[in-house]
This record gives C-alpha cells, structure tokens and sequence, in this order.
C-alpha cells in the first residue's frame, strides 16, 4: 500500500501567502528621493546619448561663443573702453560666454517637453510612480550635462586664444557646478513658462525675448559698476550674474563672492524645480 503524499514544506505556505498578499494590495511605491537618483542619471544619460549620435549640434552651438570672443573679446581687449581691475577683457568675457552659451541651451528646454506631450511620452510619464519633481530635476540636470559638453567647448576655444585660465582641478569642478546650478535654473524656468503657455512658438517667442535682456542685465560683459542704477537692481535679482561671477573667480582667480553665489544658485534651481513640477500636470491636459 502506498504511503499518503506529504505535506508541501511551511516555507512554500508562507510563500503562497506572501504572493496572495500581493495580489490583494500591491507594495507600496517607493519614496520620491530613492527615485530621484536614478531618474536624474537616465535622463542624463539619454542627453549623452544624443550628443553621441549628433555631434553637429556641438560644432554649430560652437560658433557663436566663437565669435563672441574672436570679434568682441579681442577688439575690446584693444580699445580698454571697459574696466575689468587690469584683467585682460578677453580673459573677462571668456566666463560669461561660458554662462551665455550655457543658458541658451537651457533657456528653450521647455520645447523639448512640449515635443513629448504632443508625441504622447510626457502622459506615460506622469501615470509612472515616478513623482513629477524627480522628472523635472532629471530633465533640469540633463540640461546642465548638455551645457557642461558646450563649457568645455568654450574652455578649449579660449585657451586657444590665449586666456590665461585655471586648471587647478577642484575650481574646475566648481565651474562644473555653477554650470550645472545655473542650467538647470534655465532649463526649469523654461519648462514653467512652457507649463504656462503650453505652445512651441509662444514658448520660442518668450524665449527669444528674455533671453538678451537676461544676458546684457548681467555682469557677463561689463562690471555691475559702470551700470546705470536700475540696471545694477536688474543685475542684482539676475541669477546669471551669480554664475559669471562665480566662473569668473573660478576661472581667473579675481576676486569673487563664491559662499553667495552658489547659495542663489541652488537656491534659484531648487525653486525653479518646484514651480516646473507644480505645472508639470497642467502641460499635459
């Protein structure tokens, strides 16, 4: 007579129920800081991953801080209609192209997530576990991936010329983060307005229209003591002029306000993630 079978070990019970219990209510999501870590490097990596495939964008975004400092930088080096403290005004300039061409970039970053709502991506994010603030810092910092590539451009093309820089490596990852801090300020002020609008040729408009005004309302050309007075107020509230004196100092060892300049800086990206997040949803509607 046969034996009866025996009965399954009480791991596999526990098992059994352990699955059953997942069935019936699914595990919790994981909290939005354990996410954001690994969101901010995939979208940086996709960033990477373009540049990869379309160099072409590097040589063309090249040519104007280029010309900024080939035709600009080096007639007024000879002129000196602008005190720079005995610095050459190449060697002055170079740090505020480096943040020019940096918040270009960022500044029409609002297109790009008016292209994924329109091709359907920007909804299969947000129904993600992902939370929306996590989104818009990997989309803020890939931004700054993308303008730290066109720094470093920048950098080459100025020790080219002659600009007496430092290659002391932490300054250099100092400059690394101010460009980074600032990009990702750009990319999210960008991405407000692009919550705001929710159209790729207003977006373009605006962007066109405040992005010079950003730019000659900053210390990058000039120092903010030949300014007029409602001119220094402008500068004064101009991220941008945070970064370049951040770069400057960094960059040339001139006096500089680095403690200060790097709080706005995180203080004004982490806003501008907030403020992208909160009208995240709305670009989607």
């Amino acid at each position: 007579m046969s034996e009866a079978p025996a009965a399954p070990p009480a791991a596999s019970a526990d098992h059994d129920r352990t699955d059953l219990g997942l069935l019936v209510s699914p595990p919790a999501p994981r909290p939005g800081w354990r996410l954001l870590p690994a969101r901010v490097v995939a979208m940086c990596a996709v960033e990477l991953q373009k540049l990869s495939h379309d160099r072409t964008e590097l040589y063309t975004r090249a040519v104007q801080p280029a010309l900024w400092l080939l035709i600009f930088g080096q007639t007024f080096t000879r002129i000196k209609a602008i005190p720079t403290g005995g610095v050459p005004y190449i060697d002055y300039l170079a740090p505020g192209i480096i943040a020019q061409s940096a918040m270009f970039i960022a500044i029409f970053y609002g297109i790009q997530i008016i292209w994924e709502r329109d091709a359907g991506i920007l909804n299969k994010l947000l129904v993600t576990p992902t939370p929306r603030s996590a989104l818009v810092t990997g989309k803020a910092f890939a931004s700054g991936v993308k303008a730290l590539v066109q720094a470093v451009v920048v950098i080459v093309i100025a020790a080219l010329l002659g600009v007496s820089l430092t290659w002391n490596p932490l300054r250099l990852l100092g400059v690394a983060a101010a460009v980074v801090l600032g990009s990702a300020f750009f990319a999210c002020l960008s991405m407000t307005i692009a919550g705001i609008v929710r159209s790729r040729d207003r977006l373009m408009g605006i962007g066109q229209a405040i992005t010079m005004p950003l730019f000659f309302g900053s210390n990058a050309l000039y120092p903010v003591s030949v300014m007029p007075d409602w001119l220094q107020v402008v500068s004064r509230i101009n991220p941008l002029s945070y970064q370049v004196d951040a770069l400057r100092g960094l960059l040339l060892g001139t006096p500089a306000h680095l403690g200060p300049d790097f709080a706005v800086l995180a203080v004004a990206a982490a806003l501008g993630i907030a403020a992208a997040s909160s009208l995240l949803g709305r670009l989607a509607r």
